[in-house]
């Protein structure tokens, strides 16, 4: 399970985030890539823009789900 202690920098205010347990699989940015980016430099996804509407909204929770680290939180 994502620790909200441990969330990556530079992501938005909101439910959804992604910890240091991400080892950039891209399964997030393939399932919401509306809402997940790729930190080029340090090499893991992180929550680019929270979701807005109801279907990005079930995009981000089956990146949460499908997540193999489970690095991806949802204080929501």
């Amino acid at each position: 399970m994502a620790d909200k202690e441990d969330k990556l920098p530079n992501q938005p205010e909101g439910k959804f985030y992604v910890d240091s347990q991400c080892i950039d699989c891209n399964l997030c940015r393939e399932t919401a890539p509306e809402n997940f980016k790729r930190d080029d430099d340090n090499g893991y996804s992180f929550v680019y823009k929270q979701p807005e509407g109801e279907e990005e909204e079930k995009l981000c929770m089956e990146a949460l789900e499908s997540c193999p680290v489970e690095a991806i939180g949802n204080d929501g």
